[in-house]
């Protein structure tokens, strides 16, 4: 049985006002051909049947989801007639819908199984022949698709920007880092002259600390430490320097 089937007649999105007007006015198309497809018809109509009507670009998306293996030459296909139609109609892919596809029988492949007591069974490996036709999406259509991009663009270019006060929640951008770094930067010691390093209940400034100066080991004894301003050695160190110049 060869021919468009009684589930696989084309898809009729706009009705023509009368059959010359739907003659003289014929849709553009492509189509592409698959022959001799080593798969069933009856598995080959199952996946048609998921992207008859769709958008180009939606069937391709229903098909690479889909789990069946004849999706795979479904899809190849699809995209064959969308290069078609690109290549040879001037037509543009994005405004293509799948328009008709069915699945007709090919010669069958007979083989033979033995089976017991000298018997044989017939093995039937079926051939399907695919047809996909995509055709140019009704103007109506392609006007109000056309419409309501153009109202999206300008609605995110030319809307009104929506501010914490208006949607009520706190602010929580430029502000609060700029004080955030005006406190971090207060807290430096080279802003406050304060020793971080001190552990006490009060810091230490940094500016009236004296300037300490360390000198080596004596002969017979530890390193000593000096002020610039008192000459008497600091607490906590030897005193064997001091006593040898008395």
């Amino acid at each position: 049985m060869t021919g468009p089937k009684l589930n696989e007649a084309p898809v009729i999105r706009r009705r023509p006002e009368s059959k010359a007007h739907a003659v003289s006015t014929p849709t553009p198309s492509a189509r592409a051909i698959a022959r001799h497809v080593r798969v069933s018809p009856y598995k080959v109509r199952e996946v048609l049947d998921l992207i008859r009507g769709h958008e180009v670009r939606r069937a391709q998306d229903i098909l690479r989801l889909c789990e069946r293996d004849a999706a795979f030459v479904v899809g190849k296909l699809v995209a064959s007639a969308m290069a078609n139609a690109e290549h040879n109609h001037a037509l543009v892919t994005d405004e293509l819908f799948v328009s008709a596809c069915f699945a007709d029988e090919g010669p069958t492949l007979k083989r033979w199984r033995p089976r017991a007591r000298g018997r044989a069974t017939r093995i039937r490996k079926r051939t399907t022949h695919v047809t996909v036709i995509v055709s140019r999406l009704p103007e109506s259509e392609l006007r109000q698709r056309r419409a309501e991009r153009a109202q999206a663009s300008s609605g995110r270019r030319g809307g009104p920007r929506r501010t914490p006060a208006a949607t009520g929640r706190p602010d929580r951008g430029g502000a609060g880092r700029g004080r955030r770094r005006d406190q971090l930067s207060t807290s430096t010691p080279s802003a406050t002259g304060i020793d971080t390093r001190s552990f006490g209940t009060e810091a230490e400034p940094l500016t009236d600390r004296p300037e300490v100066r360390t000198e080596g080991p004596a002969a017979g004894g530890a390193a000593t430490t000096h002020a610039p301003d008192d000459d008497t050695p600091t607490e906590g160190v030897s005193t064997v320097d001091a006593e040898d110049k008395e």
